[in-house]
């Protein structure tokens, strides 16, 4: 009988052995080589964790730069563009004409509309940026002074009720800035009904308006120019608390530091 000598049965043995080590190395080969030309999963990256650091930044600021475009800036925005506009219509026809007052009026409404959804839309479903902090306020002020100083450039409206109800706006917006280091000065029940009287205020004095209507709105005017007056203090006096309260906070930090 002829048998296979044993190195010879060794070597083949062995070389089947390399063979399946150099097919098994070439088939891990490919498969890093497909998953460095594929896309990149979960654990792509150089530490094999995840993402490249630089890649999860890019990412990181498209989602920021495109949580600008929500709904609540988008209406803030919308306030901004309906100012221009509404000057335009306030002033067509001389002033005085009472179809292009109610569109003015339309456009005022509008803004003072939104106005009441952009916030609560912004808090509620945590859509507060940069962009809405800052142009938020501006725009709530640029239609009401657009509308005042439009009110008293056509003789409705004296102009020392445009200078007390822009005066206190701008004023405690600055007092706001200077008290921040401080704290926040909240907005209180008494300034949200300020707003509204003023809008409802304005709006009427927009509207073309004769008769008993006429002899309303100037009340309701009376009461805006009243809490305007009686807010703006209220604020100046929480800014003078906040202030003091800050200051000994501060005052009495530095006291246990140095103790």
């Amino acid at each position: 009988m002829t048998g296979v000598p044993a190195s010879a049965a060794g070597g083949s043995s062995g070389a089947h052995r390399a063979r399946g080590s150099a097919a098994a190395a070439d088939g891990a080969r490919s498969e890093v080589s497909g998953s460095a030309s594929g896309p990149a999963g979960p654990a792509d990256g150089p530490d094999g964790g995840g993402r490249s650091p630089r890649g999860g930044k890019i990412a990181a600021a498209a989602v920021n730069q495109a949580s600008v475009w929500n709904v609540a800036n988008l209406l803030t925005m919308l306030r901004l563009l309906l100012v221009p506009g509404f000057v335009a219509l306030m002033l067509a026809g001389g002033g005085y004409d009472p179809a292009w007052r109610s569109l003015a009026w339309a456009a005022f409404a509008i803004a003072m509309i939104t106005d009441l959804f952009d916030g609560h839309l912004a808090r509620t479903y945590n859509l507060v940026t940069d962009f809405g902090k800052i142009a938020d306020p501006i725009a709530d002020k640029a239609i009401m002074g657009a509308a005042l100083i439009c009110l008293s450039g056509l003789g409705d409206l004296p102009w020392w009720v445009t200078a007390v109800i822009l005066g206190r706006e701008l004023g405690i917006t600055l007092l706001r800035f200077l008290v921040i280091r401080y704290g926040v000065i909240p907005a209180s029940r008494g300034g949200k009904l300020k707003t509204l009287t003023q809008g409802v205020a304005v709006g009427m004095y927009v509207l073309a308006l004769t008769g008993w209507l006429a002899t309303l709105r100037f009340w309701v005017m009376a009461v805006a120019v009243v809490l305007t007056v009686v807010t703006g203090l209220d604020y100046v006096r929480q800014a003078i608390v906040l202030r003091r309260r800050g200051i000994a906070e501060r005052a009495a930090a530095l006291e246990e530091t140095e103790a």
